[in-house]
């Protein structure tokens, strides 16, 4: 077993997948930020969130690539916020320190959740269409799988970040759903994002 680490001053924890747009915890500043040497993808199963155990969704997770940059949300929090996050991160993530650059440059010390390989909840590569089609029928106690994926999406295009991977698999689920899925409403709105 993992032991989490005790934090005793306010830290900054970067988000990358639904904490990008899924701000539920109070936060004492927030800022756009990389890291770097790490990739996000669609390689973590989801029971408890977008799917159940007899149909797990695939959420994002990192994954080691020399020279990559992930792009997402740094949030500075009080040690008090970290119970929530590692409750809502639960079903295979265990949270690491690692550098985050900000947008402007400058660089500090920021927790990540990731999820391993060999964790329980481990999904793993696939091709862009399995995936999709995985995502498409999907749905647990948080929503609908393929709403995870076209908020994240959304979220990113609104950071202008490039994420080929995701906007890959984006595409095949609008390609598979037809006109059946649509946007969605009110990201900005929801998350502070600049429209």
């Amino acid at each position: 077993m993992h032991a989490t680490p005790v934090v005793a001053a306010p830290q900054w924890v970067f988000g990358y997948g639904s904490l990008i747009y899924k701000v539920d915890f109070p936060w004492l500043e927030r800022r756009p930020a990389r890291i770097h040497g790490w990739s996000r993808r669609f390689w973590q199963g989801s029971h408890d969130h977008r799917g159940t155990p007899e149909r797990p969704g695939r959420v994002v997770t990192l994954v080691e690539e020399a020279g990559a940059s992930c792009a997402g949300m740094a949030y500075r929090v009080e040690p008090g916020v970290f119970a929530h996050l590692d409750h809502r991160e639960k079903n295979g993530y265990q949270r690491h320190l690692t550098g985050l650059q900000f947008s402007d440059g400058r660089r500090r010390q920021g927790w990540i959740y990731l999820a391993a390989a060999g964790n329980p909840a481990w999904l793993g590569d696939a091709p862009d269409a399995v995936v999709a089609r995985q995502i498409l029928a999907a749905a647990g106690p948080s929503g609908r799988n393929h709403d995870y994926l076209l908020l994240l999406a959304d979220a990113l295009r609104a950071l202008g970040a490039d994420d080929p991977h995701v906007f890959a698999i984006e595409r095949q689920v609008r390609a598979a759903a037809g006109a059946g899925i649509s946007r969605a409403p009110l990201l900005h709105a929801r998350c502070g994002l600049p429209a």
